[in-house]
């Protein structure tokens, strides 16, 4: 290369530097990914999907995008509704029922164009894993003389999901008086894990991530109306859109949905 074509290719990168300190624009050309160094993904989950994402997509993730922390905050989806309303800073929010995703999008708080039906989920029966009782179906709960475990179904999807198989059993008024309501999915099963619930109701994810219970039964097919859908969506107001749009992408790839059928779930279709 002569001196000249040499000026010309050093001031070149030059100007190419000085634009690219002002615009992550050129990072994005050069690399083919966006620049999300210093970005935090503010990741609003139902309390059942804790272990997956703590164990494993959170991980994963932050080892792809080295410069971006996800910060997840769990509990029932009726409760991050509520805080989402609130004002809580969330930037992607997955829901474990449709119910509560709708209400927001209602409100214009989801970015619609990112609302994904994602994953599915089963209804189980759950008993302690040392328990000798002769429950072997939901119709075995009328037997029950102690505590039967369920989410609050005013805020908890797994404890709407147990009200409307209980209703369409015809055992709901029946129970009602032994109910013990967890604020999400998680207390229901600490209460049958440590024994102070004779059974509780659950999803099977969440019987799946500990030896402290036994599954009895799945919930009959026609028991449940509405299948256990859990959508995910960006929030419209998200003040990270990029890392956000990331981690949409990143929940959509072949070694994250892996993740989710080894902890339980099944991918909707």
């Amino acid at each position: 290369m002569n001196r000249k074509a040499l000026i010309i290719a050093v001031l070149a990168l030059i100007a190419v530097i000085s634009v690219g300190s002002c615009s992550a624009g050129w990072f994005d050309f050069i690399t083919g990914e966006p620049d999300l160094d210093g970005q935090t993904v503010n990741l609003a989950a139902a309390a059942s999907l804790k272990n997956v994402y703590d164990n494993e997509l959170i991980p994963m993730f932050e080892e792809k995008y080295p410069g971006v922390k996800v910060v997840p905050t769990y509990a029932s989806s009726g409760d991050l509704q509520t805080q989402i309303e609130n004002g809580l800073e969330a930037d992607v929010f997955m829901s474990a029922a449709n119910k509560q995703m709708d209400a927001l999008a209602d409100e214009g708080l989801i970015d619609n164009d990112t609302n994904l039906q994602f994953l599915e989920n089963k209804i189980v029966l759950i008993v302690p894993a040392d328990s000798d009782s002769n429950i072997t179906s939901f119709e075995d709960l009328a037997n029950v003389d102690g505590t039967i475990a369920i989410g609050d179904p005013e805020s908890v999807p797994a404890g709407q999901y147990a009200k409307e198989i209980l209703t369409n059993l015809g055992l709901w008024d029946k129970l009602e008086s032994k109910f013990s309501l967890g604020t999400d999915v998680t207390a229901v099963l600490n209460q049958v894990g440590q024994g102070s619930a004779e059974a509780g109701i659950v999803y099977a994810t969440d019987a799946k991530s500990t030896d402290d219970v036994k599954v009895i039964c799945e919930a009959p097919d026609d028991a449940l109306d509405t299948p256990c859908i859990y959508p995910v969506a960006q929030l419209k107001d998200s003040k990270n859109s990029e890392a956000a749009s990331a981690f949409m992408d990143f929940l959509q790839t072949q070694e994250a949905k892996d993740k989710f059928v080894e902890y339980g779930f099944t991918l909707h279709e």
